[in-house]
């Protein structure tokens, strides 16, 4: 099966990602190479206070990835981040290869500036946990 471009935007336990960043970060990589992900880009996004408790957390850290992988794998790869005690949550998208594209290189630009704004466009498909 053809490869496909997902962008997945991981809730981790901020309070985890303090204390061992490299080994978070890690972590997910790994959770993605098992699915034969090829991750392009990878990234810490956003820390804050939740809108409401999950599973404990009060605090959580985004962090936003963009990778290709053969569309049969995105089941396996919602079963083991719902599996994982690494990941909260998760939110898997498709995009086409234009937008993918454009996000990748927003992405890349905005951690070279240190400063960006976000990318327009709307995801494609949407797979969730």
């Amino acid at each position: 099966m053809a490869q496909q471009r997902y962008e997945c935007m991981f809730l981790l336990d901020s309070g985890r990602f303090a204390q061992d960043p490299e080994g978070t970060e890690k972590g997910v990589r790994e959770i993605l190479e098992r699915c034969e992900a090829e991750i392009v880009t990878i990234s810490p996004w956003q820390e804050g206070k939740l809108a409401y408790e999950i599973d404990g957390h009060r605090k959580g850290l985004h962090l936003l990835t963009y990778f290709t992988m053969d569309g049969s794998q995105v089941e396996p790869l919602n079963r083991i981040c719902k599996l994982s005690d690494l990941v909260i949550r998760h939110l898997i998208l498709e995009h086409e290869e234009k937008l993918f594209e454009l996000l990748t290189q927003q992405f890349a630009t905005h951690d070279d500036e240190g400063e960006g704004e976000e990318a327009e466009g709307e995801p494609a498909e949407a797979s969730a946990s």
